[in-house]
């Protein structure tokens, strides 16, 4: 009994440790990404961090370890204090493409999305900014379909929801980083408090063309499987959402709450029993929980969906087309051919 005691304490006191250890390494980081005076406060907070690991492996003497914890504890709590000061605004110096939030008014059927953004986007220069008023009919919406765009190898892509309406409109959703104007995306700063969240509504051409024609990212569609019924509960969730978005900022953040997250939290309003699932972390492989669970239009295994919805080259012949959303969905399956004429 004694053997397993000791046992026990060192298997705990070596847990212990490691979530100290990552604590340390969390504070690091926010310190980094967030923190006034940070060439101040990281030396302190890193030096501190050893201390307490040292003082908790036993590397200490006793009277100078109590005191290193003690230490350790109150620089702890006040850390995670000044980390819950740390809030999102709506009045920063943003990025041209992220400057204004999207605006609705839904009356029936009838929705008036303002700040639709339809830039024209170059290499060589910088995108001429649009911001459009644009009117919808939801009893017209016809369609939905996924978009992912790779830009980080095959575990890791942008989700966008793009629907289109029978008259041959559309609109594009996308939750996006709202960078300021200095700023670039960085995957680890959006854990730490970065970038605010922004709904981004925005034309196909513009939203989709940029990724695929101008940051040469590798992009898919999909058309999803919902009833016709169920399109306005999935339209009018994300118009929810960006009111929500313009009431209250809120921080991206890289697993949490991101392009992803959001079409899964959406998707829950017409499938409440969808499954959590590690696709919803790793989001490149978001398409594939899709047709796990029934949610790809078309038929056959996924290798055959995905190599037919692969537009890449399609957006980039179609570049300056003004049937831009038309000739990028040729050949996937589930769409229609009366949709394509």
């Amino acid at each position: 009994m004694a053997a397993a005691r000791v046992a026990l304490r060192r298997v705990l006191r070596v847990l212990l440790c490691m979530a100290v250890g990552v604590f340390v390494l969390w504070g690091i980081g926010a310190l980094w990404h967030q923190a006034p005076l940070r060439w101040l406060w990281l030396p302190l907070w890193s030096v501190l961090g050893v201390a307490m690991l040292l003082a908790m492996a036993g590397r200490l003497p006793q009277p100078r370890r109590g005191r290193v914890l003690g230490a350790g504890l109150v620089a702890a709590l006040l850390v995670l204090g000044w980390w819950h000061t740390v809030l999102p605004m709506q009045d920063r110096d943003w990025s041209d493409d992220v400057a204004r939030l999207l605006d609705a008014d839904v009356e029936g059927s009838r929705v008036t999305l303002r700040n639709v953004r339809n830039f024209d986007w170059t290499r060589d220069g910088d995108p001429v900014p649009r911001w459009e008023t644009r009117r919808y009919d939801l009893d017209r919406l016809a369609s939905a379909d996924l978009v992912m765009s790779y830009w980080m190898g095959p575990a890791i892509a942008h989700t966008l929801v793009s629907f289109g309406f029978d008259d041959g409109s559309r609109v594009v959703f996308s939750l996006e980083i709202r960078k300021e104007r200095h700023e670039s995306f960085s995957a680890i700063g959006g854990f730490f408090k970065q970038f605010e969240a922004v709904l981004i509504a925005a034309d196909e051409r513009d939203i989709v063309r940029v990724r695929s024609n101008v940051r040469d990212e590798d992009v898919y569609l999909y058309r999803l499987a919902i009833p016709r019924e169920q399109l306005r509960t999935l339209f009018l969730a994300y118009v929810d959402e960006a009111g929500t978005l313009q009431q209250a900022p809120r921080f991206y953040n890289t697993v949490t709450s991101n392009c992803t997250t959001i079409v899964f939290d959406i998707a829950r309003h017409i499938a409440p029993g969808l499954p959590l699932d590690i696709r919803l972390l790793l989001s490149g492989w978001f398409g594939q929980y899709a047709h796990a669970h029934g949610g790809l239009a078309g038929q056959g295994p996924f290798a055959r969906l995905e190599a037919a919805g692969r537009i890449t080259d399609r957006a980039r012949d179609a570049d300056s087309d003004p049937d831009f959303s038309r000739a990028i969905r040729r050949g996937v399956p589930g769409i229609p051919p009366s949709e394509l004429r």
